[in-house]
């Protein structure tokens, strides 16, 4: 028996040298995960995308809920699924309505790497997602996370996925200061919890613990440990350092951007451009802009019309920000500007995807 174990903690950690790291983990048990699925059936939310879910709307949920809370995908989805039923409705949607329907959730390569994906599924895969790892990291937009939800969730396949909460949790479960920013520590955490997942519920293994990150383990201090179900197995419960986990590598300040924003309004009607096809926000509609900060006189020089200032704004992307003054612009003749055209507010409401950092100006077009 003792010779058993030693093997097994030696490959262990031959594992773990294989990706360079080296993890100092108190004990994973059988144990505590049971507690945590006796938890899970219990108190576990009622979602759009939960209970017996397709690839595909395992898929999508997933895709939506990157970089996004729960609560304001809820709609998102279900307008989703009402359009693009199938895989096959996707793929054979217009990119501009996929983008209409993606309004205000941001990063839009998300919306624009499912459709592309579901083209290549109903091409090479007959309209059904591949139930292989490899195969579906192949397609765009999918990653070892979103291939182990996917896995795990609408397959009943042992694959972990191995997301932001997930990290949180077993970094303060374990007390281990690993850098949560490396891929080799995800497929590291992934390999350590796959002997643990029951095969007969992959799904709720998974869950569980999404579940207890949204829920319980939450970021920074706001941690809820008086509810949780597992503390008694928690490294950093029990030492009393909870804010210490997980540990985040130091980032770089965001470069801030000052643009100026219009407004232009022609007989009813309000001005777009559509961004170059490259960089950020990439081949997306916008209000017309400039880069710096233009005072009332400098509008003037550039557009014949009547002009009020409208409200500062901001918007944070993930390494910029944008500080945002408007104006808007009741012009007496269309200006000479390439690329730029009007609608109308019925149009722009039903036809035309503003990326939500003009939206605080979007506003002003009725």
């Amino acid at each position: 028996m003792q010779l058993f174990l030693l093997k097994n903690v030696l490959a262990y950690f031959t594992l773990l040298s294989r990706y360079g790291i080296i993890l100092y983990m108190k004990t994973l048990s059988q144990e505590l995960f049971n507690r945590l699925l006796d938890w899970y059936d219990r108190n576990k939310r009622v979602l759009p995308w939960r209970g017996s879910p397709s690839p595909y709307e395992v898929w999508v949920s997933e895709i939506m809920l990157q970089q996004t809370r729960v609560e304001t995908v809820k709609p998102y989805f279900t307008r989703w699924l009402s359009a693009f039923p199938t895989v096959r409705d996707l793929a054979q949607a217009d990119e501009e309505k996929v983008l209409k329907l993606w309004e205000g959730l941001g990063y839009y390569s998300r919306a624009r790497n499912l459709r592309k994906a579901a083209e290549i599924v109903v091409e090479e895969y007959g309209g059904n997602l591949p139930c292989d790892k490899k195969l579906l990291q192949k397609l765009p937009g999918i990653g070892a996370y979103t291939a182990g939800a996917i896995l795990s969730i609408a397959f009943g396949k042992t694959e972990p996925a191995v997301d932001g909460n997930v990290l949180r949790v077993i970094s303060r479960l374990t007390a281990d200061p690993f850098d949560i920013m490396r891929d080799d520590v995800r497929a590291a955490i992934a390999d350590r919890l796959r002997p643990f997942m029951p095969e007969t519920k992959t799904s709720e293994f998974t869950q569980a613990l999404f579940e207890l990150g949204a829920l319980i383990c939450l970021p920074d201090r706001d941690y809820r440990c008086g509810a949780c179900p597992v503390r008694d197995y928690c490294e950093a419960y029990d030492k009393n350092e909870q804010d210490r986990y997980p540990v985040k590598p130091i980032k770089n300040p965001k470069k801030e951007e000052v643009l100026t924003v219009f407004v232009l309004e022609y007989k009813g009607k309000f001005a777009l451009k559509r961004r170059p096809g490259k960089g950020l926000l990439a081949g997306l509609y916008e209000l017309p802009n400039v880069y710096g900060d233009l005072k009332e006189q400098d509008v003037f020089s550039l557009y014949d019309g009547t002009v009020r200032a409208l409200p500062a704004a901001k918007h944070i992307f993930t390494h910029i920000v944008w500080n945002m003054k408007g104006f808007f612009v009741s012009l007496k003749k269309p200006p000479e500007s390439e690329g730029l055209f009007f609608v109308s507010p019925e149009e722009l409401n039903r036809e035309y995807s503003l990326p939500s950092a003009f939206s605080a100006y979007k506003k002003y077009c009725k």
